[in-house]
């Protein structure tokens, strides 16, 4: 991850203005502008990390944005610490040396980064885990925060997940409201096949055996298993392993972490679970600050 890269920079900037940050009333009314303080970020559970290299960054822009910021912030983590890293409760993530006002004004900022990109790492390789074994692979969705996709994103990879589109010029995926509004599913491959750009792979999104074979027949390159029981998702896969051209397999819909084993066990490539960006809960984690 660019930390220090246009769209990253604007993210974390903008939460530091959501938050006022270089206008914290508290911090300016009762603490010193020259004290020195030592903050530790700390785990309070077991979790994967994500989003570690955001709190130099965050710092970084802060001391940007208030030109009377003192000082610089060093930030030291061990080297085995690094997003992807499993932590135990009580683990120590990172120790920040800076201008006491500076870090409790970047504080919050600093924690809800990390608390929410190491909540989306820890689910998604719970998904990992589950499937492991098998030949599938967990994909996320665009079902993420606005504005947020690439930080969201960004932190499935470092659960051990993979990313699906990101955005919709990033990928042809024919859903039902396509198909829909073009007449027919065979109307609408139809037609993404000979309008796509740069021979874009197309993907169609099936709900029934009959929509597979129109799928198929009509030269589907990538098939998404929508909303099928693990049964029909075996019947499914059986009918496009037999298929002429091989042609890769999705599943979604209704995925939770008490059947995504089965579904894996069915022999399909994919599984992409929405929860990952949009149901995932925040860890817990805290900062410390004392006298440096």
């Amino acid at each position: 991850m660019d930390w220090h890269s246009r769209r990253i920079s604007s993210i974390l900037e903008n939460a530091l203005l959501e938050d006022k940050a270089t206008s914290d009333a508290t911090s300016r009314a009762c603490i010193d502008a020259q004290q020195r303080a030592t903050a530790t970020i700390l785990a309070k559970q077991e979790c994967v990390l994500a989003g570690v290299g955001a709190v130099a960054r965050i710092l970084e822009i802060y001391e940007h944005l208030d030109r009377e910021a003192i000082g610089h912030a060093e930030v030291i983590s061990h080297g085995e610490i690094f997003d992807g890293v499993r932590l135990h409760k009580g683990q120590a993530i990172a120790v920040v040396r800076h201008n006491a006002r500076v870090l409790l004004c970047c504080e919050r900022v600093i924690l809800n980064v990390l608390q929410r990109l190491s909540g989306i790492a820890t689910y998604t390789r719970q998904f990992v885990d589950a499937i492991h074994g098998t030949n599938a692979r967990i994909l996320d969705t665009r079902k993420t925060v606005p504005g947020l996709r690439v930080l969201d994103k960004y932190a499935v990879r470092c659960g051990g997940g993979h990313n699906h589109r990101l955005d919709l010029s990033d990928g042809m995926l024919l859903k039902n409201n396509h198909v829909a509004l073009a007449g027919s599913l065979s109307a609408a491959l139809r037609k993404a096949l000979q309008n796509r750009r740069s021979e874009m792979p197309v993907e169609v999104e099936v709900r029934n055996m009959p929509e597979l074979e129109e799928a198929l027949s009509n030269g589907a390159e990538r098939i998404m298993l929508d909303n099928m029981t693990v049964e029909q998702v075996k019947s499914a896969v059986a009918r496009i392993r037999a298929h002429s051209h091989p042609v890769p397999i999705e599943v979604s819909g209704g995925i939770r972490l008490d059947n995504v084993r089965a579904y894996g066990e069915t022999g399909v490539d994919y599984i992409s679970v929405g929860a990952l960006t949009h149901s995932a809960v925040a860890v817990d984690l805290s900062m410390r600050i004392v006298p440096a």
